[in-house]
């Protein structure tokens, strides 16, 4: 192993902090500024002057930029300043690491050839884009630096710091406990703050709307015992798994967006003006926020441990932040960050819609890209299963099992249960604030979700 490629994660993050820090505090404004910040990498990690194109290449990729494997800068600043957009691919690949590496086999090649993009290796990574889920866990597990995924701050910075502009940080029902675990949510809030969000808003609180109206949808489409309904909530790694290979399933499946897209889709129809950024643990939303019909509802999207390296850089401590708390989700919805979450919290409005049901919600909880698959292709064989709700997440456990976490899963889930029950609203159904932005958007009823063309559009698929 080649100690200059090895631990190339950690190596990532230091690039993109010194990145946070000198273009927060005006220092990055050339290409002089980012040969200098090149040399310091190379320098505090013994990198050769013949490697100076891949460590300039993942300088870009931490700019949100595409790796050209040029060795001179050109228009790197000038592109975050003007365009501001983070085009597909989420995920690049990097020429050079690959023949340091001696994993043997590849590291890249010893995920099961469905989950993984990459599928051939010899001095270079090859990913198939049509193939391609953008589960993420080849830019994770790969240590060497020779795939990467996009980092969306830089260009969000200018925005931030632009008063006029109002940006809302919408973050992922699994974000809790992950800063520490006595870190709350509103120090959370406290934090995104200062560094120049208007708020922080809780994507639960819009699972809880898509709740509703996923519990509506199971109580139109399922009326036998033959009939089953696969949800479509949160996980984007599940439903290209279907799209892309099931088509038979697909019909199967719900046409809302994800909470992420609700979230984005809402704020802008409420805020004029407003930018949305989603915080979360996934790899897979940043390809989602850009997916053709879903594209503009979500301008960036951070992970975890990016906002981890953006609060070191700033010199943000969370622990000694004043607490701005508040209560938006239900514990159902707030539980969406671990299996099994979307079936409970969808079961228990389907419960409350229609309480004597004959042909009651059975829910199916599978995990993982494997679990996953399994499930899918038992229902393309025609295997009888005993339910009629299938939930799939691509990670084990769930979000909370996502590449970019910061904390291992199993804590996780306890803090996420943990803090769905410090909710004072038990389901999505009895969740004040859901009414409140369904009455800013016209509606005066559950029902009329269902109904409304307007609310349809904001939470459902073309």
């Amino acid at each position: 192993m080649d100690d200059r490629y090895a631990n190339f994660n950690e190596k990532r993050m230091h690039i993109f902090s010194e990145l946070v820090k000198r273009y927060w505090n005006g220092t990055l404004n050339n290409e002089d500024d980012l040969n200098d910040l090149a040399y310091d990498v190379k320098n505090k990690y013994g990198f050769r002057n013949d490697e100076m194109i891949f460590i300039k290449d993942h300088i870009r990729i931490a700019m949100g930029l595409d790796p050209n494997g040029e060795n001179e800068f050109k228009d790197e600043l000038s592109k975050i300043k003007i365009h501001k957009e983070i085009n597909l691919p989420v995920i690049a690949n990097i020429e050079g690491p690959c023949e340091y590496c001696k994993e043997n086999p590849c590291q890249c090649s010893i995920f099961e050839k469905y989950e993984a993009p990459i599928y051939n290796r010899s001095n270079d990574p090859i990913i198939v884009n049509n193939k391609c889920i953008n589960c993420g866990y080849c830019a994770s597990r790969c240590d060497f630096g020779a795939i990467s995924d996009k980092i969306e701050f830089i260009p969000l910075i200018d925005l931030l710091k632009n008063d006029d502009i109002p940006v809302f940080a919408a973050v992922a029902p699994a974000i809790v406990g992950q800063f520490g675990e006595n870190i709350t949510m509103g120090q959370l809030r406290t934090a995104l703050k200062m560094i120049g969000f208007k708020d922080m808003v809780e994507v639960a609180l819009f699972a809880d709307i898509l709740t509703i109206k996923e519990a509506l949808e199971f109580n139109h489409l399922v009326k036998t015992e033959e009939d089953f309904f696969l949800t479509s909530c949160c996980c984007p790694v599940w439903f290209n798994m279907i799209k892309n290979n099931y088509p038979y399933i697909y019909k199967h499946l719900s046409p809302s967006v994800s909470p992420m897209i609700a979230s984005g889709r809402i704020l802008k129809k409420l805020y004029s003006n407003a930018k949305v950024v989603f915080i979360a643990p996934c790899i897979a939303k940043k390809a989602e926020a850009k997916e053709a019909d879903l594209k503009g509802a979500i301008d960036y999207v951070l992970n975890f441990r990016e906002l981890n390296e953006i609060f070191n850089a700033l010199d943000i401590n969370l622990e000694n932040l004043p607490s701005d708390e508040k209560d938006q989700a239900s514990f159902g919805g707030r539980v969406y960050g671990r299996t099994g979450g979307v079936s409970f919290s969808v079961k228990t409005v389907v419960n409350r819609l229609e309480p004597t049901r004959v042909i009651k919600l059975k829910a199916k909880k599978v995990d993982g890209v494997s679990g996953c698959k399994h499930i899918l292709d038992a229902l393309r064989n025609g295997v009888k299963i005993s339910s009629n709700f299938i939930e799939g997440m691509g990670c084990s456990g769930g979000c909370v099992g996502g590449p970019r976490t910061n904390i291992d899963a199993e804590k996780a889930v306890r803090l996420i249960n943990e803090f769905g029950e410090d909710s004072f609203i038990l389901t999505p159904f009895d969740n004040l604030n859901v009414m409140k932005i369904l009455k800013q958007l016209g509606i005066s009823n559950i029902e009329e979700i269902m109904e409304n063309n307007e609310i349809k559009k904001l939470l459902s698929r073309e």
